[in-house]
């Protein structure tokens, strides 16, 4: 497994919006037409497509928001592994991935995320990383979780190894 990420464009969109998650699954994450939507009506969301190799094999969109003081707030807003590859260990190492590139891309401190209070699988993976609910709740009503981070000047050596 090689995971790495590519932006969502015009050659990609379409298969992206292809992905779709398992049976049970599809209220606990916005399908990738709307997330696609959402990140063309506000800039600061990064929507991009999780490939093993060249085969696509997931979605995740994340963004730095300025509007939450006083450092701001980075968020990985979605993170979808399409039902056909899921059961393989894909969402462990995108996330794992993902925290890795977040942490180095931004120098932040903490990464936020919100979920669905039903999403247990999700939920247990996040607190294996580390993510822990802070008690608040997004604009969704979904229980926000927040990852601490080393001191920014080490963000570079996180590596999310043993997990």
């Amino acid at each position: 497994m090689e995971l790495h990420v590519e932006p969502i464009n015009d050659k990609n969109r379409e298969s992206a919006v292809q992905l779709k998650t398992g049976p049970g699954q599809e209220h606990f994450v916005e399908d990738v037409k709307q997330c696609l939507s959402e990140a063309g009506s506000n800039p600061c969301w990064r929507p991009v497509g999780i490939y093993d190799g060249s085969t696509l094999v997931g979605f995740a969109m994340y963004g730095y928001f300025r509007e939450y003081r006083p450092e701001g707030r980075v968020w990985l807003d979605r993170l979808l592994i399409d039902r056909h590859f899921q059961g393989n260990g894909y969402g462990t190492e995108a996330l794992r991935m993902l925290l890795g590139r977040l942490s180095g891309e931004y120098g932040c401190r903490r990464i936020y995320l919100s979920i669905i209070e039903e999403n247990e699988t999700a939920a247990k993976l996040y607190e294996k990383f580390g993510f822990r609910f802070n008690g608040e709740r997004d604009i969704n009503d979904e229980k926000v979780m927040v990852l601490e981070l080393p001191d920014k000047s080490n963000t570079h050596e996180l590596k999310f190894v043993g997990i």
